[in-house]
């Protein structure tokens, strides 16, 4: 690639949306894209095991650095995960032990592998975890780290101040998570960290001790957090907001799906490589459905291939379109079972353990017969509930079986 390839795709990668803000510049930025090799990382506190495509167009995004050259690194805080990130929290974290933190770590190295590439003999992404520096500071090494700081410098993060205005605690351990973190930057003598919006404070952290331990100075690059462009909602497992990854072709496609329409710009730019020009094409406002589909293929194929990708596709259509999916499990009974109670019914077929779990689900709305909610526990199952033989019986939203009589 010459120099004026290598020009027009930077641009191309930092003109696409994902990336928010470069510090020092980005003028700066590019120009040491072009003239050196790069030590990249993006680091993460794996706090649990969920991740989203916010979470994955920054993989992306790092892979696109890679592919150009650079040296890139995929931080794992093992370490830092246990102390927990106060960042916009208004009271502390759960903590994690080393063993559960490890563990959520696998599980994001499993969910991002269509993302990144570690296995290229010539450039490969590096795979870390922080608890291997982090276990080897002494207690003098320590007090060295955080006399790089002042109290003032730690005080100004917003979350700090709320917290002091409503009268609530900060505990030690948050108070220095910043420098713990921010020596990430100093361990892997690193060139670039990459981080959300939402972490530009801790980054910071680190570009001041990188300096100060070696002298260097360090790129931050801010990316976006993928947020609603009308109400700001953020992707998230608690509100249920989230594509999530790691839960099969059929699941990711329905949750693209699902979003509001005003996503479906954001994610085509944020999780796919799709030219802008032809994203404008779609014209999304006037076919929001179409342009949805499209999303929803080239995303899910990125994750699960095309054969997996047209499968999740019939699926959803023939959902969409007759209410059942197409693959739907079948149980048979006898006649003789007809006159059955719902409840027994439902632990015969398997779909509770129990008829206390059966009574708490058809009491919380959960159940659906023949595609109608059922609210009633005493229902008897009888020749007129069938349809050509067989009841449709729905649990939650995704949950369908056929039961032939």
């Amino acid at each position: 690639m010459t120099r004026e390839e290598k020009s027009k795709r930077i641009d191309e990668i930092l003109d696409r949306g994902i990336v928010r803000q470069i510090l020092p510049s980005r003028e700066e930025f590019k120009e040491a894209l072009l003239d050196r090799k790069l030590k990249f990382y993006i680091g993460a506190d794996p706090t649990g095991t969920s991740l989203h495509l916010s979470h994955a167009k920054n993989f992306m995004l790092l892979d696109e650095f890679r592919k150009l050259g650079h040296e890139v690194y995929i931080l794992f805080g093992d370490f830092t995960a246990c102390i927990g990130d106060p960042t916009d929290r208004t009271s502390a974290r759960a903590r994690l032990t080393r063993e559960e933190a490890k563990k959520n770590a696998e599980h994001w190295i499993e969910s991002i592998k269509p993302l990144i590439n570690t296995e290229d003999k010539e450039n490969p992404t590096h795979v870390v975890f922080n608890s291997e520096w982090m276990d080897k500071l002494t207690s003098e090494d320590m007090i060295d780290l955080l006399s790089h700081a002042t109290v003032g410098q730690l005080l100004v993060r917003d979350m700090f101040q709320k917290r002091m205005e409503e009268n609530k605690p900060i505990f030690m351990h948050e108070f220095i998570y910043p420098m713990l973190q921010g020596y990430d930057s100093v361990a892997l003598d690193i060139d670039v960290e990459m981080c959300g919006t939402d972490q530009i404070f801790n980054a910071l952290v680190g570009r001041d001790l990188l300096k100060k331990y070696r002298d260097k100075d360090k790129f931050v690059v801010a990316n976006n957090l993928m947020e609603n462009p009308i109400d700001g909602t953020l992707m998230s497992k608690s509100r249920g907001t989230g594509v999530f990854l790691g839960t099969g072709a059929n699941k990711m496609f329905e949750e693209i799906m699902n979003q509001p329409d005003e996503m479906i710009e954001l994610l085509l730019v944020n999780n796919t490589r799709v030219p802008l020009d032809e994203i404008a094409k779609l014209d999304i406002k006037n076919n929001p459905r179409e342009a949805k589909l499209f999303a929803a293929r080239e995303i899910t194929k990125i994750f699960y291939g095309e054969e997996d990708t047209k499968r999740a596709e019939e699926s959803f259509l023939s959902v969409s379109l007759t209410g059942l999916p197409k693959d739907i499990e079948t149980i048979n009974l006898s006649k003789e079972d007809l006159g059955i109670n719902i409840l027994d019914l439902l632990v015969k077929v398997g779909l509770v353990p129990s008829k206390s779990e059966g009574r708490r689900l058809i009491d919380q709305n959960g159940l659906s017969l023949n595609l109608e909610k059922l609210n009633d526990i005493d229902k008897v199952i009888t020749e007129e509930d069938l349809q050509d033989g067989y009841i449709i019986l729905q649990k939650g939203k995704k949950v369908f079986m056929k039961v032939i009589f």
